[in-house]
């Protein structure tokens, strides 16, 4: 971490706070109400000195006080070095002070990661990108805002794939010029998946109760299914955008990722709410409480369709996803075979629209951010990464920003756009719920983490997860982890209908509570094959 690294681990004698912070990694884990089939790997104390803003512990300090100090020991102890897993930017400069105001309110002082591309008032927003180091607003989303009244308390900034991986079509997922490359604390030498990879790998390596990550399309489920967590994607409306470093007005959304099902639901509760400055949440059907039935969530005699071939081509993750369904049917859902294959012309009305959208909203977005310097248009940026492209282009381009510059025909882009709205909407969800009369979509969200390749690109070769379409749609999407394959997490993907956010919430919970797989444990190592 940048406010890390350039500090002193001057070693320190403290017993007392020792033996404190050796069941401190226990308790933060607790209070996660982590799978006890998951264990995170037990706190190595390292006896070092905290970082401003995090008080030592004393015999009055409380358990939120604990939980949060000992899991920026956990972030010292696994963040950094070479082989750390790179997920964290920066710290808070008041957790201590945060975690004290906050205790009182729902969420207890509950610590939460934000993705670098949600404005927060105490840190620079970059969006992992050099051009945006300065970019400290002063002010919170509109998310974050809501997380604080909530009691929930902003531990940091996580790293993520640059621009949200906007940047270039051969990128490489978890790796910015501000952050480095993030590593997959279930096997270092893997990928995390982007763009939300620093909040994926945050939560799987303990390093705070729940994380913000945004996606415009797999940036939520993807890194969330790879690094064995719970991640929800939203309806676009449900949670507002503003202030957060955009790529599509129609796409684009935040959504907790976490341990559990519930946790998920418990921060969606704290972040979502309507803002008069993002229309489309005056439009959304937002639930009271998106924790309400989840403990007694049941699927009997729910109808569930399968995207059989959405499941890939690996044997094994056709046999994981056998398992999974198996454990649905023991639950008491009713399976139906849903067949679905994407259309062509979905993919060529796609990647037009983000660009048109990118060129729209980032102008929107760098043209009104508060201060001076800086790049104030997309064209700026192009721009920068052009005068500095040692340090911002050494491993990929700038591709797709390019051809955003010249996406300008508006009529192109509104043929596109309600092209995408029919085969994702009408014709693609809304249609395979009604015609199969089920409630519900399932699939494997995406197979297991590949090898990463910061000269070839992200190339992990795998066709499984359907995804896009609730991505694409705005339809709510969860990602639940239903087992692994080879030591590494794969996700079991919920998707439904637009506004049927709590109810997708509900039959994850349920399948949470079936699921007969054993889930793999993080290695902080290298990937090694099973023997067999």
């Amino acid at each position: 971490m940048a406010n890390l690294r350039a500090m002193n681990l001057r070693i320190i004698g403290h017993p007392a706070l020792a033996l404190l912070l050796a069941t401190t990694a226990s308790a933060a884990l607790a209070q996660q109400s982590a799978p006890e089939e998951k264990p995170v790997a037990r706190l190595e104390v390292p006896r070092v000195e905290l970082p401003p803003g995090v008080e030592k512990l004393g015999p009055r300090s409380s358990p939120a006080e604990a939980t949060a100090v000992g899991q920026v020991y956990r972030i010292m102890r696994f963040d950094d070095g070479p082989d750390g897993i790179n997920a964290v930017i920066a710290l808070a400069p008041d957790i201590t002070a945060q975690v004290r105001a906050a205790q009182r309110l729902p969420l207890g002082g509950r610590t939460v990661l934000v993705k670098d591309n949600v404005e927060t008032r105490e840190l620079p927003t970059t969006a992992g990108s050099l051009a945006l180091k300065d970019n400290a607003t002063g002010r919170d989303a509109p998310l974050v805002a809501n997380l604080r009244r909530a009691g929930g308390v902003m531990l940091g900034k996580t790293n993520l794939s640059e621009w949200a991986n906007i940047r270039s079509s051969s990128s490489s997922s978890g790796w910015s010029a501000v952050g480095g490359l993030t590593r997959n604390p279930y096997a270092i030498d893997r990928n995390a998946c982007g763009s939300s990879s620093g909040s994926g790998a945050a939560i799987a390596a303990g390093f705070a109760w729940g994380a913000i990550g945004t996606e415009t399309n797999g940036s939520i489920t993807c890194p969330a299914s790879i690094n064995g967590l719970v991640g929800f994607k939203p309806s676009v409306g449900i949670v507002s955008r503003t202030h957060v470093v955009p790529i599509s007005s129609t796409q684009d959304t935040a959504g907790p990722m976490t341990r559990t099902v519930k946790d998920a639901a418990l921060l969606l509760n704290a972040i979502a709410g309507e803002d008069k400055t993002d229309p489309v949440t005056l439009e959304a059907k937002r639930g009271a409480d998106y924790t309400a039935g989840l403990d007694d969530a049941s699927l009997k005699g729910v109808r569930i369709g399968v995207l059989r071939g959405a499941a890939g081509i690996r044997a094994d993750m056709k046999a994981l996803f056998d398992a999974a369904l198996e454990d649905l049917k023991r639950a008491g859902a009713e399976l139906v075979e849903v067949q679905y294959a994407a259309p062509g012309e979905m993919w060529q009305a796609s990647l037009p629209v983000l660009l048109y959208e990118l060129r729209v909203e980032m102008d929107k977005y760098l043209s009104t951010r508060p201060g001076t310097g800086g790049p104030r248009s997309l064209a700026e940026v192009v721009a920068f990464n052009t005068a500095n492209a040692d340090a911002e282009m050494r491993w990929f381009g700038q591709d797709l920003f390019e051809r955003a510059l010249k996406t300008t025909d508006e009529a192109a882009y509104a043929r596109n756009l309600a092209t995408l709205r029919r085969l994702t909407r009408v014709e693609g969800i809304d249609k395979l719920l009604a015609d199969n009369a089920v409630s519900f979509l399932v699939a494997p969200t995406r197979g297991p983490a590949w090898t990463t390749d910061l000269v070839h690109g992200d190339s992990s070769g795998d066709r499984s997860g359907a995804g896009y379409l609730a991505a694409i749609a705005g339809y709510p999407h969860l990602t639940v982890p239903m087992g692994g394959i080879e030591g590494l997490p794969v996700g079991l993907s919920i998707m439904g209908g637009q506004w049927q956010d709590h109810e997708v919430l509900k039959a994850g919970a349920a399948y949470e509570k079936a699921r007969t797989a054993k889930l793999p444990a993080p290695t902080f190592a290298r990937w090694k094959p099973a023997e067999r």
